[in-house]
């Protein structure tokens, strides 16, 4: 059947167990290898058959089939189980890699405010340099003001001494007595 050629004398027996309304039906297909007719068109007959052996024939089905079906079950849920701890795993590896690259964000604010915090210190340096340098313009402009009101007033006493002097030297008329 299907490929295999059967040797001479012997036969290849088809099986197909149906439920049709409620009755199992057993479909044979018998080829007997002697006619040059394909193995689907060998004899086939419907038989209707009893509960008992259905469940004979399940059983054996079932014995058959089974333990490789148990085998197939619990290793699928050995991988079942092997992809949620891989779902596990994946999810904690994402939230990492979200912590890891808001730490990116956290380092880079970090950079961001020390850069501007450098900025305010040298700001506030340069406030206290220039603070210095009018209070000692102020001291320097008042140290000026004072110095010329000074020789202003040296002048001025000197005008006033000299007028005084070219006033002594001045001739006067001489009193008479």
């Amino acid at each position: 059947m299907g490929g295999t050629e059967a040797p001479r004398g012997s036969f290849v027996l088809g099986v197909q167990l149906k439920a049709v309304n409620g009755e199992a039906i057993l479909s044979l297909c018998v080829d007997s290898g002697l006619s040059d007719t394909s193995p689907d068109e060998g004899l086939i007959e419907d038989l209707t058959i009893e509960d008992k052996a259905v469940e004979q024939l399940a059983e054996g089905l079932l014995s058959h089939y089974l333990p490789d079906l148990q085998r197939s079950k619990q290793a699928l849920q050995e991988l079942t189980q092997n992809q949620v701890v891989l779902l596990d795993t994946l999810e904690q590896e994402i939230s990492k890699f979200k912590e890891c690259h808001s730490m990116l964000d956290i380092n880079a604010l970090f950079a961001e405010a020390k850069h501007y915090h450098a900025k305010l210190v040298n700001i506030r340096k340069e406030m206290l340099m220039l603070h210095e340098k009018t209070s000692k313009l102020k001291k320097r402009a008042l140290k000026l003001q004072q110095k010329r009101q000074k020789e202003e007033l040296e002048r001025e006493q000197q005008r006033e001494k000299e007028f005084e002097r070219e006033k002594q030297l001045t001739a006067r008329p001489a009193k008479r007595t």
